[in-house]
């Protein structure tokens, strides 16, 4: 950290309170959420909190539309949908299990902004897209001072530039953010998932294939490797109306027959608590080593995992993204050389994070487009600074 300490956070009430901190900044921020994903390298810089603003500013349910502070915790948001029979369709991940807890002042609770800042996505991702995807609004602050707002409240709306999609997963370099707008959806009457123990990867990895390439709408695919006594477990999930999902799942369950023999399980309590588990990286959770995140083809996922011995896996997507547990201060990226896809350094300790690139080292024309960005929205360079070197 920098000379600052801890508990000189700065703590903006209003939009206009965080663009005259930002604007009279004489050195570097880091901004901070509900401090529950720390990824990226250590930013030493004055830390700057979102936590005040916060609160939901518009609800229509009719219109599946959500508008709120950046800095209001992600459980607020999902009680509130919960309660209208809707959700965030991305299924956001919450990394506290993962990273080992909450923040540093033990209170730490994952925020919207937050969420936008990473881009952060989980199983359902492939059906229903990226957390960019339902983001239709924005507001933030630049590291010149200056207010920027973005988009609106409906899905269509002329705006010029599209800040909204560049700004997620931006992990703060570009822009404090003040204010979200969210595209919502309802929440299904219920699911249920298809199991199978004991499978390979690459048999997995064929099951899934067949499952998502058929027309029943499966809308999870997860596979996570066996270790020590446990067997590797296989599964997918459908989500629906009762009748459409029984029908589904054993349509699908059919079709599975010729590759492994897949058990339907129609309890929607455990169905949703196994992919809570699958989406917040669980079986990881509490265990000693790295964990990096691979996004790659579906089909070159089994070979990648091969390349890092020792590594625990476990595919979601389909396979298009995998998590590895690896013994710590691994270069997973040198162990797969080149391949198609990127790898991100999600856990690690302070010396593996500054030893190895965390993010994906871009190349060397997208680098040039990402650094003009940087200095276009934060021309002194002191929003976050070195984060995503």
């Amino acid at each position: 950290m920098s000379d600052v300490l801890e508990r000189d956070v700065l703590a903006p009430q209003t939009e206009a309170d965080l663009a005259q901190i930002v604007a009279d900044a004489q050195g570097p921020l880091r901004i901070v959420g509900g401090g529950t994903r720390p990824v990226g390298r250590a930013v030493h810089g004055q830390p700057l909190s979102t936590a005040n603003l916060s609160g939901i500013t518009l609800y229509e349910p009719g219109a599946l539309t959500l508008v709120a502070g950046a800095g209001t915790p992600l459980p607020d948001v999902q009680a509130a949908l919960a309660a209208e029979g809707q959700r965030l369709p991305f299924e956001p991940m919450d990394h506290r299990a993962l990273m080992g807890g909450v923040a540093d002042d033990g209170t730490g609770v994952p925020t919207l902004g937050g969420m936008v800042a990473g881009n952060v996505s989980g199983p359902r991702r492939f059906i229903s897209g990226a957390c960019r995807d339902s983001l239709i609004g924005l507001r933030f602050v630049d590291g010149a001072g200056n207010v920027v707002s973005n988009g609106g409240r409906v899905m269509k709306n002329v705006t010029g530039y599209d800040l909204v999609k560049l700004m997620a997963g931006s992990w703060g370099t570009l822009g404090v953010f003040s204010q979200v707008s969210l595209k919502l959806l309802p929440e299904p009457e219920t699911c249920a998932m298809l199991v199978c123990e004991g499978l390979d990867d690459e048999t997995a990895l064929r099951a899934m294939t067949c499952a998502l390439g058929t027309p029943f709408e499966v809308n999870g695919a997860a596979h996570l490797q066996g270790a020590d006594s446990s067997a590797s477990v296989t599964r997918l999930r459908l989500e629906g109306f009762a009748g459409s999902v029984t029908y589904r799942a054993g349509c699908v369950q059919a079709a599975l027959a010729p590759i492994a023999d897949f058990e339907i399980v129609e309890d929607p309590d455990k169905t949703r608590s196994v992919w809570e588990e699958v989406r917040d990286v669980k079986a990881f959770a509490g265990k000693t080593g790295d964990v990096w995140q691979i996004s790659t083809v579906p089909g070159d996922a089994p070979g990648l995992v091969a390349r890092v011995p020792g590594a625990r896996a476990l595919y979601d997507w389909g396979g298009g993204r995998v998590w590895l547990l690896v013994t710590e201060g691994v270069d997973v990226r040198h162990r797969l050389g080149a391949f198609r896809g990127h790898a991100t350094l999600v856990r690690g300790g302070k010396d593996t994070r500054t030893a190895i690139a965390p993010f994906q080292p871009e190349a060397p024309a997208v680098a040039m487009l990402s650094e003009a960005l940087r200095r276009r929205f934060d021309p002194r360079g002191i929003l976050n600074p070195g984060l995503m070197a």
